[in-house]
C-alpha cells in the first residue's frame, strides 16, 4: 500500500516539475533546522498526498513543513539507471532531484531508505527488471542497489540512512537470501562510512511482526518471543535500531497498547532508537477498528515508552487521511489494491479536506515540547 501510494505520488510530482529546466548540480544546502545538526528528536511523514492532483501534492508540501521537520523518501530503487554505475543521469534522478527541491523550498529535511522490496509483499521485489532473479546473491542486484545508495549518500548527504524497510519479514520468507543481504549491507555499510563517517546508518523491523503478533508468520514461536537475532545480526554495523509499528492490526483500540509495548527495545540496546514508520486508524475498516481517541491514544504509547533523548526520529505515515474517491479515480475503481489502501485511509492526523483530528494537537504538543 505505502508503495502503491508513492508511485502515484511520483506520477504526480513529475508533471507538476516537469518544466523545471535545471536542477542543483552542487550538493544542496543544509538547513537551519536540519535533522543533520538534531539533537532532539525530529517528526516527519511520509510524502503521500490526500488527493490525486496537482493542486494537493503542493499543498501537502505546504502543510508538512508546517507540522513536521522532514519528508521520509523511500523510493523504488532504479534498477537499470544505477547497473553500471553511480554517476550518469536519467528521469528518475532528475524526479528524485525535484522532489527535493519542492521538500527545501518548505522547509524540510530528509531521511532516506533505499528499500529493494515491494511494500505490499515483502516476499518480492520492486520493479525488478525482467530476467533478473529475485535475490541478493544476483550481482546485477547487488550493483544497482550499491551504486543508487551511493547516488543517495552523493547527491543530498542525509543524516539517516535505510538500507532496507521492514527487512525482518524477508528474512522470514526467505531465510537461505539472509546472509547475501546481510552481505551487501556490510558491504554498503563500510563504503557509506568511507564517504561520509557522520552518516547514521539503519534498516527497519515491524515491529508487530518482530514480537511474533502475527499468528500466520510467526513460523510457530510464542507471542512476544521476540527475534532479537534477527536485530543483532546486523550488529556492530547499525547505527541505531528502527522500528516501524501499526498496532491496530492486533489490537482493537489504542487504549489496548501495553503500557509496556514498546519499552523493550530500551533495555535491548543502548543505542538511539527511531520510529521510521506507523499509525492508528480514526474510524474502522473491517477487520480493524479505528477511532479518534484510539489516535491519541497511540500517539502517547509512542512517546510515553520511546520518547526523550534516545528517540532519534519517529515517523507518522501520513499527515492527512486518503481520498479514495480520487484515488480510485486514478488507480481505477476496482484496482486490486484499493480494498487494501482503504484500511489506512484514515490514518491520517488531518481528514483529507484539512479539517484537524485530535491527534494533531498532540503530535505538536510532544513535537514543540
Amino acid at each position: 500500500m505505502r508503495r502503491r501510494i508513492l508511485f502515484i505520488f511520483s506520477v504526480l510530482l513529475i508533471a507538476t516539475l516537469a518544466c523545471e529546466e535545471s536542477v542543483p548540480t552542487t550538493p544542496f544546502p543544509t538547513l537551519e533546522a536540519s535533522t543533520s545538526n538534531a539533537v532532539e528528536t525530529s517528526y516527519g511523514f511520509f510524502p503521500s498526498p490526500p488527493e490525486i492532483s496537482l493542486e494537493s501534492v503542493l499543498k501537502h508540501y505546504e502543510d508538512m513543513g508546517e507540522y513536521g521537520d522532514f519528508v521520509l523518501f523511500q523510493h523504488s530503487v532504479p534498477w537499470k539507471d544505477f547497473k553500471e554505475s553511480v554517476e550518469g543521469e536519467s528521469q528518475k534522478r532528475t524526479d528524485i532531484r525535484n522532489q527535493m527541491i519542492l521538500a527545501r523550498q518548505n522547509g524540510l529535511d530528509s531521511i532516506f531508505v533505499v528499500d529493494a522490496l515491494n511494500g505490499l509483499n515483502r516476499r518480492e521485489f520492486m520493479e525488478l527488471p525482467w530476467a533478473w532473479d529475485a535475490n541478493f546473491a544476483n550481482p546485477d542486484v547487488r550493483a544497482a542497489f550499491k551504486n543508487y545508495t551511493l547516488w543517495v549518500v552523493r547527491e543530498f548527504h542525509p543524516r539517516y540512512l535505510g538500507l532496507g524497510s521492514e527487512i525482518n519479514t524477508y528474512l522470514d520468507a526467505y531465510p537461505d537470501d539472509a546472509k547475501n543481504y546481510i552481505s551487501l549491507y556490510n558491504e554498503i555499510y563500510a563504503l557509506v562510512k568511507a564517504e561520509a563517517p557522520e552518516t547514521q546508518i539503519f534498516v527497519t523491523f515491524q515491529w508487530e511482526d518482530l514480537n511474533n503478533l502475527w499468528e500466520f508468520a510467526a513460523e510457530g514461536r510464542t507471542a512476544y518471543e521476540t527475534n532479537w537475532e534477527q536485530i543483532e545480526i546486523f550488529e556492530p554495523n547499525l547505527d541505531l535500531w528502527v522500528i516501524s509499528s501499526y498496532p491496530f492490526v492486533i489490537f482493537p483500540t489504542g487504549a489496548d497498547i501495553p503500557s509496556n509495548y514498546y519499552t523493550p527495545l530500551l533495555s535491548k540496546t543502548s543505542k538511539p532508537i527511531a520510529v521510521a514508520e506507523g499509525g492508528f486508524p480514526s474510524f474502522g475498516n473491517a477487520p480493524f477498528q479505528g477511532s479518534e481517541q484510539s489516535q491519541v491514544d497511540y500517539l502517547n504509547a509512542v512517546n510515553d515508552q520511546l520518547g526523550g533523548e534516545r528517540l532519534a526520529f519517529w515517523v507518522y505515515l501520513l499527515l492527512n487521511d486518503i481520498n479514495l474517491d480520487s484515488y480510485a479515480k486514478k488507480m481505477g475503481e476496482n484496482h486490486a489494491d484499493l480494498e487494501t489502501l482503504s484500511m489506512f485511509a484514515s490514518i491520517g492526523l488531518r481528514e483529507f479536506d484539512g479539517t484537524s483530528k485530535p491527534a494533531l494537537k498532540l503530535w505538536n504538543d510532544i513535537r514543540n515540547r
